[in-house]
């Protein structure tokens, strides 16, 4: 199994931002948690809001949390609003909308997530995967 190291973690936060610039989407805050749930990187980009870092920890953690991405949380908040109400009552800053990306290896083993916001959650999602991508791994942001 590949470890998510720092420099792994760092290559996801950079190639996030690139997609983001490229794409010409609002200043991003981008969290990487290893397996364990620890905080291996953060990042927040000059302009954005209030409050995006701890947004972008809840959807990184979220995804952890339930070990699948936070766009499946999404379309689980509408469906079963009962369970994802728990889900938050049990783990601090749960954000369960899209931009919360799992990070798997080339064997599909879990390394972490990444959790992103600053832009609408599809786009913090695409900015997600790419920076996994980018970095050489796999991203499972969940079923849509």
């Amino acid at each position: 199994m590949t470890d998510l190291t720092l420099d792994l973690a760092r290559r996801i936060i950079d190639g996030a931002i690139a997609c983001r610039q490229e794409k010409r989407f609002l200043p991003l805050a981008v969290a990487v948690y290893d397996v364990r749930g620890s905080l291996k990187a953060f990042g927040a980009e000059e302009g954005t809001s209030l409050k995006r870092a701890e947004m972008a920890m809840g959807k990184g953690l979220a995804a952890l949390a339930v070990g699948f991405g936070t766009r499946t949380l999404g379309k689980m908040a509408v469906e079963r609003a009962h369970f994802v109400n728990a889900l938050q009552s049990l783990t601090p800053h749960f954000v369960p909308v899209p931009g919360g990306v799992l990070i798997r290896d080339a064997d599909g083993r879990l390394m972490g997530s990444v959790g992103i916001s600053g832009d609408v959650s599809d786009n913090d999602e695409t900015a997600a995967v790419a920076g996994i991508v980018g970095a050489g791994l796999k991203a499972d942001p969940g079923v849509s």
